[in-house]
């Protein structure tokens, strides 16, 4: 605990900023739209109705006081996981309980990231339609991709480095936000009637479309869940002290809008942008020009929470190994090139499909919906780990479900239309989770260990000494996860005796492990054959890279130093040179063994999936020409010898009645 305590982002001005550039992104630009597609849902005739906008306004006010401030901002960031929030850190912390419960925790990240790949698309494409009726001559689907595409290369450069000039850049977004719309409340002091509940309770009751209007409320808040995962990045406090001023820029901003579109009409119609069109003529220009590096945080706040939901997901075994980069000295913040990639790719896809806000409004939302839904059963469940009491917990998850499922069945509305993009990314990005998790179960199961005891290392000793056997290296070197410092893994084991016994001069086991301290290093050793046989046990900070060979080797010449190993190669022609190392990382595969045909697509799967990923050398970076990737079965099966005995005598006995 008092490591993890290290790495959480300070509390004071800097923090704050920060927060609001990294984490308000979204739900920051959100205004850029809202109100645009509420005029969408609503009949030609009905466009400026007063009792209509306030009611809409209305909705839009309590959607993002019940649904972001109350379960997110003042809930849901108190279920953090080390400093780290996301729905992956809700599950691991009732996992122990509710194992079952990946299933929804899986489903819940798959659709975050989902939305995560959307996002992007969405916002920059919005502004880029604002700077289009301004300068026409502005060609919206290229200059959307240039945006995005610079976005996703400059990730490298880590939150921490972006989020201190965002959160500058998102601060004059929101006091502009707040300007202009204050600018408009003086004409039209009736909306902020908004205020009152009712209103928006007769709104959706008395409105045509209410479906429709309701898909289109819910956008206001699509920022509430990559507000959670940001929790790593940012820090509780800097969240919850900025949402205060981002709240109060946001409604403000909405309530202006309202005012616009009841003091103009004449103006309103289908396909106009109230945010854009209530800004005076001089301005139109820069307020663009904000919304579009507004845009740009906006996706930055789904990438950064993507990074950490996969980041997550690797720790609880529902993602391959993936080369994770730190930019900075602050866990959460973290770079994956891997993920960073195919983001940029899917978005790029996204927006030459839509190529405009208006459709791509219809696949926007249904996917995050489906991940806050998630998120309401895992903190239901949470509050019974934590023992919450009965009589809070049901009727505040039962609310939250109830509200939330009402904003599911609005969106659903837009499957046909193009919400059937999110759904699908998400629903592939699900099962390979799902298989990930469940092809590691399997193999799991089927895990056996071998005790490294006298009988153990006798067997080391006779096939070191056994001239007959080719000799493998002088310094044979086996990758072990094992966390007991006196077992092996069986594979290691057939590797070692069964599968071309590997004859060596010198054996070392290695297990590395990740810690939480950013730039630590320290290693023990235990000696099991003094000069022959050693385990080797890293410990490596997060900011430190795994160059296992190196480190290998490191430690072996500090023991020669100490006289506690003889590395010179024992090869006659070699005389005075050191000894060659082999590195073994042994995969195993599943072969002749009764399983399901559910088990064996599981395991297809999963093997396709690590396929796909970063290889375990690559993670270990481990230099190609000394490394062995070995392949055993999962399991060592005898029975198949007697089903091939069995067939050969009937095999034999049909020759001989054949004969007769």
């Amino acid at each position: 605990m008092g490591t993890n305590k290290k790495h959480r982002v300070p509390f004071g001005p800097i923090g704050i900023i920060m927060a609001i550039g990294v984490v308000y992104g979204d739900i920051g630009t959100s205004p850029l739209y809202v109100m645009k597609s509420i005029l969408e849902a609503l009949p030609d005739n009905q466009l400026s109705r007063p009792d209509y906008i306030i009611g809409a306004v209305s909705c839009v006010i309590w959607t993002l006081t019940i649904q972001t401030t109350l379960k997110y901002v003042i809930l849901t960031l108190r279920a953090d996981n080390n400093g780290e929030g996301g729905i992956l850190a809700l599950y691991a912390l009732i996992r122990q309980k509710f194992r079952w419960a990946y299933i929804i925790a899986a489903l819940g990240a798959a659709t975050l990231l989902a939305d995560g790949i959307i996002t992007p698309a969405m916002t920059v494409i919005t502004s880029m339609e604002g700077l289009n009726n301004i300068v026409p001559e502005v060609p919206i689907v290229p200059a959307t991709l240039i945006i995005v595409i610079g976005l996703f290369l400059i990730q490298p450069l880590g939150t921490g480095s972006l989020g201190k000039y965002f959160g500058t850049m998102m601060l004059a977004w929101f006091i502009m936000m707040g300007i202009v719309g204050a600018s408009h409340l003086v004409h039209e002091l009736t909306v902020f009637k908004a205020f009152n509940p009712v209103y928006a309770i007769k709104f959706l009751v008395h409105a045509p479309h209410t479906m429709f209007i309701l898909g289109a409320v819910f956008l206001c808040t699509t920022g509430a869940e990559a507000l959670y995962s940001d929790l790593g990045h940012c820090g509780l406090k800097n969240i919850r002290i900025s949402w205060i001023f981002v709240k109060s820029m946001l409604i403000v901003n909405y309530l202006g809008q309202a005012a616009w579109i009841i003091d103009n009409p004449s103006i309103v119609q289908h396909g106009i942008n109230p945010f854009f069109a209530m800004m005076p003529s001089w301005f139109s220009f820069i307020g663009v020009l904000m919304a579009t590096a507004a845009s740009i945080v906006a996706s930055q706040a789904l990438i950064s929470g993507s990074y950490t939901v996969i980041s997550e997901a690797i720790s609880l075994n529902l993602w391959p190994n993936v080369k994770i980069k730190y930019p900075t000295n602050i866990k959460g913040q973290m770079y994956i090139p891997s993920v960073n990639f195919t983001m940029m790719i899917l978005c790029i896809i996204i927006i030459l499909m839509f190529e405009s806000s208006s459709r791509l409004e219809a696949a926007y939302g249904l996917a995050i919906t489906l991940s806050m839904l998630m998120t309401t059963l895992l903190l239901f469940l949470y509050f019974r780990e934590t023992r919450k009491p009965l009589w809070f917990s049901i009727p505040v998850s039962v609310f939250f479900f109830i509200m939330e499922f009402s904003f599911f069945v609005a969106n659903m509305q837009k499957f046909a239309h193009g919400g059937f993009a999110s759904i699908l990314i998400a629903g592939l990005i699900f099962f390979m989770m799902y298989s990930w998790f469940n092809g590691r179960r399997i193999k799991r199961h089927y895990t056996t260990y071998d005790q490294i005891n006298d009988s153990y290392l006798n067997r080391i000793n006779e096939i070191s000494d056994d001239s007959s056997i080719p000799k493998s290296a002088t310094n044979l070197v086996y990758i072990t996860s094992a966390n007991n410092k006196n077992a092996l893994e069986s594979k290691i084991t057939y590797s070692l005796f069964n599968k071309f016994p590997k004859r060596a001069d010198t054996y070392w086991f290695v297990r590395i492990r990740r810690s939480d301290s950013p730039y630590e290093f320290e290693y023990d050793v235990k000696t099991f054959i003094p000069g022959k046989v050693f385990r080797i046990d890293l410990r490596i900070g997060f900011k430190v890279g795994i160059h296992a060979d190196r480190y290998v080797r490191l430690i072996c010449y500090n023991m020669e130093k100490e006289n506690l190993v003889d590395l010179a190669s024992r090869y006659p022609s070699m005389h005075g040179a050191r000894g060659d190392f082999a590195f073994y990382v042994v995969d195993r595969i599943f072969r002749n063994i009764e399983l399901s045909a559910g088990q064996q697509i599981i395991l297809a799967l999963y093997n396709l999936v690590k396929r796909l990923s970063t290889s375990d050398t690559q993670m270990l970076d481990l230099d190609p020409s000394f490394a062995v990737v070995e392949t055993v079965p999962l399991v060592n099966v005898h029975h198949t010898d007697d089903i091939l005995s069995k067939l050969l005598h009937k095999s034999e006995k049909a020759e001989e009645e054949s004969a007769d």
